[in-house]
């Protein structure tokens, strides 16, 4: 990936920096920003297919969290960030979502709700690493999330929070909906 690391270090320093959030980071950035817009990523979809080994349980116990998987589209939350935070705010992100090597620094092309197209960082699910769980029904699901707790906190807040910003943006997921019913059952 030298070349798209080299692109977006390179747009790090003349352009603010456009950040694709699809699960936590919908809710909670962590970051300061200048806009935040509702927007589509076609191509890659969101799923509970990450095994949590650290954020939200362990790897003795693991939680779930989101990864976004190829094929697909995926409605979420676009910030722009100013140009001269940029840096800070990737180095941030690297260090919050590279805790371990499962998700990849990506480069990706968003519609935004207003209509403009604009080139964004994401974080993608790397489908080699032993974390990449797939697709799991929904009762393997529901109980890897039930017990799992990390440093970030419980999984099934991770869940209820995910799942309640999805419902506020407009967002039907069917699947994540039936784990976070079943977890509140």
């Amino acid at each position: 990936m030298p070349w798209r690391e080299a692109r977006l270090s390179e747009r790090l320093h003349d352009d603010d920096l456009w950040i694709f959030g699809y699960g936590s980071l919908m809710w909670r950035p962590g970051f300061d920003h200048l806009d935040r817009q509702r927007a589509l990523l076609r191509g890659r979809h969101r799923r509970l297919c990450v095994w949590s080994w650290h954020h939200r349980g362990s790897q003795a116990s693991p939680g779930l969290v989101m990864g976004l998987d190829r094929g697909g589209a995926c409605v979420g939350i676009a910030y722009r960030v100013a140009a001269a935070q940029a840096r800070e705010v990737r180095d941030y992100l690297d260090a919050r979502e590279r805790v371990t090597p499962v998700y990849l620094a990506t480069d990706v092309r968003l519609r935004l709700s207003d209509g403009r197209p604009v080139t964004a960082l994401t974080y993608t699910v790397d489908r080699a690493n032993p974390q990449y769980a797939g697709r799991l029904d929904l009762d393997t699901a529901v109980t890897t999330v039930r017990g799992a707790v990390g440093h970030s906190g419980r999984n099934p807040d991770y869940v209820r929070e995910t799942a309640a910003h999805l419902r506020e943006i407009g967002v039907y997921d069917p699947f994540m909906q039936a784990v976070d019913a079943a977890l509140h059952s």
